[in-house]
């Protein structure tokens, strides 16, 4: 009897997890390649010039016209609630966490609602600072730990989105 609502959800179709990255300075375009391959995910990669992406069905490279935001506001007017989002912008992160998406940043950090709000301030903040003169700041090279971590972390979020997908299409069926 407990298998029979399981049965029940994997028979409603699913809805698609769409991964879309901000790609001009994203240093795991191929670890997002990798794991969209491995669970059949379509990846957008969005930058306001031509770069290679690899031939796939599954990937769609978007050339959107130069201009400061321009890519950001092309990811953010489409992320909605079960896609993803790669990004080291923070005011992008804020921007999709409202609209449901799971965002995470290159380093595997993932931006949500209980966050985001401290995130941004924190930027702001130190944007500040350092615009004064206050302060310097030293961000360390991308490393293999942070690639490591981002990998484990878009993992996780792909299985979260889809582990709230089917709880949401058991929700929505009728009592047997």
């Amino acid at each position: 009897m407990s298998s029979e609502p399981c049965a029940r959800v994997m028979a409603l179709p699913e809805a698609e997890i769409r991964i879309f990255v901000d790609a001009d300075a994203c240093p795991v375009k191929d670890e997002i390649y990798r794991v969209a391959g491995r669970y059949g995910l379509h990846v957008f990669v969005v930058a306001n010039s031509m770069m290679m992406v690899p031939s796939s069905p599954l990937i769609e490279r978007v050339v959107v016209a130069a201009g400061a935001d321009v890519a950001d506001d092309w990811i953010a007017e489409r992320a909605a609630d079960g896609d993803i989002v790669v990004t080291a912008d923070i005011p992008l992160a804020a921007r999709c966490v409202p609209r449901g998406a799971a965002v995470l940043s290159p380093k595997g950090k993932l931006f949500d609602a209980d966050s985001i709000g401290m995130t941004l301030a924190m930027r702001d903040l130190m944007d500040g600072l350092r615009s004064t003169g206050d302060i310097t700041t030293y961000t360390p090279a991308f490393s293999r730990a942070d690639r490591s971590a981002f990998l484990s972390a878009l993992d996780n979020a792909v299985i979260r989105v889809r582990r709230a997908q089917a709880m949401a299409r058991l929700k929505r069926m009728p009592p047997p």
